[in-house]
């Protein structure tokens, strides 16, 4: 779904993000966040909240959550408070959420993203530190449901958007780009599947230029595939309602995937149904500017710094250096085959095309790929020298992706690979321009009416010699120097 009209209708979406933190003891406690335990092994007292039990910031936490409004260019608050947000639902047995609500330990901050071509950015409202509930279980087959409190008091970082996307595809760009973040920083691991990295999406439609309309919120959407069919199928239930007539209540909805829609599943609260109030067991959080500069200090380089980084050292486009820096497997990759081959437009070239889809067709991360990066640089250099042809290339990276064993392979063994390749397939180009002239001379005396029509002024008829000696050629002339002897021959 594009970000124009639909049916007439502007798309508003606003994020909330839920990403676990990556401490090895919950937020207030000791208790182990590790996950696949045993039912009800991992939570303590202090999670539970039993009488006589405080909770105890975890600094680990908080140091995640700095390092997250550094990234995103948000303000660190030098104090921030924690406050009761208070529900009664079986997985919360002590009745209330300790959350962050007025103010948040990260304000502001923005999430930039190319959609296609085209830059996009969304701004944050606030990213807040808050513990998590536990998990229900329902076995329907003997018709029982159970409470697992393990994950209760598990640290996370709730991220939360203006309503500043406007389709389907903007808001998968975007929540990729947000887990790319904290999976570099390497505050959260990640894991949809596991929970680790759970977006709920507020969807309304509006006619433009009218105020917002009533939002749903999806929760809990756990992939990329499923959030871009839920907010689809969502703004046409919405469109259809207005359509007919019905008012869109607002409401908590879930995304059934084998159905493929949305349905309610209780009226959606506001705020003052949470009776938020300052947790009277925990003082504010102080975050001096120090501690700030310290996990600054930390810190990897991040995605955008080596984004422009790759804009200003190899003269890339930014379209480019975003691409290459979707994960630091993928530009650790592009940097050692751009340092090896000294050719980086190339380089961004082939990593962009060739491997990322032959990466995108196995269902591969840039790990595992089978043509090393030594590799690569290799045949990327035969091209730059002009021993083969940007076609012949294709060849050698078909036979590199085959050929197993080049993980540990070195600068010299890539390149003996290579030239092997090309010498075994007959690929090396012919920049021979004595025997190219006898080759054209022998296209031009046999396509007279193509030479005719060039004469005459269509281009076309010049692009049909060319392939005549190419085919001659069997591919391995080069398209620079025919290009080049053809013209001279026919002016």
């Amino acid at each position: 779904m594009s970000a124009k009209l639909v049916q007439g209708y502007e798309v508003v979406i606003g994020f909330e993000t839920h990403a676990q933190l990556s401490t090895q003891s919950k937020i207030f406690s000791r208790a182990p966040t590790a996950f696949g335990a045993e039912p009800n092994t991992q939570a303590c007292a202090v999670d539970l909240a039993l009488p006589g039990t405080l909770p105890v910031m975890n600094k680990g936490a908080v140091e995640r959550a700095i390092a997250l409004g550094l990234a995103v260019g948000a303000q660190i608050a030098p104090r921030s408070i924690f406050a009761r947000k208070n529900y009664f639902y079986p997985d919360l047995p002590k009745g209330y959420q300790i959350s962050q609500y007025e103010i948040p330990v990260v304000q502001g901050g923005e999430v930039s993203f190319f959609l296609g071509q085209e830059k996009k950015s969304v701004r944050l409202v606030r990213a807040h530190l808050e513990e998590d509930a536990g998990k229900s279980l329902h076995e329907d087959f003997i018709g029982q449901s159970g409470i697992d409190l393990n994950r209760a008091g598990t640290p996370l970082l709730e991220i939360v958007t203006e309503p500043d996307i406007r389709s389907s595809e903007e808001a998968v760009a975007y929540a990729k780009e947000l887990h790319k973040i904290v999976t570099w920083i390497g505050i959260c691991d990640g894991n949809m599947q596991e929970g680790s990295f759970r977006c709920d999406a507020n969807v309304s439609v509006r006619k433009p230029g009218a105020p917002l309309g009533t939002r749903r919120e999806i929760k809990n959407l756990n992939s990329f595939k499923f959030m871009q069919q839920a907010i689809d199928y969502e703004v046409r239930w919405q469109i259809e309602e207005i359509e007919d007539g019905r008012a869109i209540e607002q409401a908590t909805v879930l995304f059934d995937p084998d159905t493929g829609e949305t349905r309610a599943m209780r009226t959606k609260e506001d705020a003052a149904d949470y009776r938020y109030f300052p947790d009277p067991d925990l003082p504010p959080l102080v975050v001096a500017a120090e501690w700030v500069e310290q996990v600054r200090a930390s810190m990897t380089e991040l995605p955008r710094a080596m984004a422009a980084r790759f804009v200003s050292e190899f003269g890339l486009p930014e379209y480019d250096a975003t691409t290459l820096t979707q994960s630091k497997a993928m530009a650790s990759y592009f940097e050692q085959v751009a340092q090896a081959c000294g050719q980086p437009k190339l380089a961004s070239n082939w990593i962009m095309g060739e491997v990322s889809r032959r990466l995108n067709a196995g269902e591969s991360s840039i790990e595992q790929a089978p043509v090393s990066a030594a590799a690569l640089a290799a045949l990327i250099g035969r091209i730059a020298d002009g021993t083969i042809s940007n076609n012949a290339g294709k060849q050698v990276f078909d036979a590199l992706w085959t050929f197993e064993g080049q993980g540990s392979q070195g600068a010299a063994d890539a390149v003996a690979r290579v030239d092997a390749i090309i010498a075994a397939k007959g690929l090396q180009q012919m920049n021979d321009s004595s025997a190219l002239e006898k080759i054209i001379d022998e296209v031009i005396a046999a396509n007279p009416d193509n030479v005719a029509q060039f004469k005459a002024g269509k281009d076309k008829a010049f692009n049909a010699l060319v392939g005549q000696a190419m085919k001659a050629s069997k591919g391995t002339a080069n398209p620079a120097q025919v290009n080049e002897l053809l013209r001279k021959k026919l002016a």
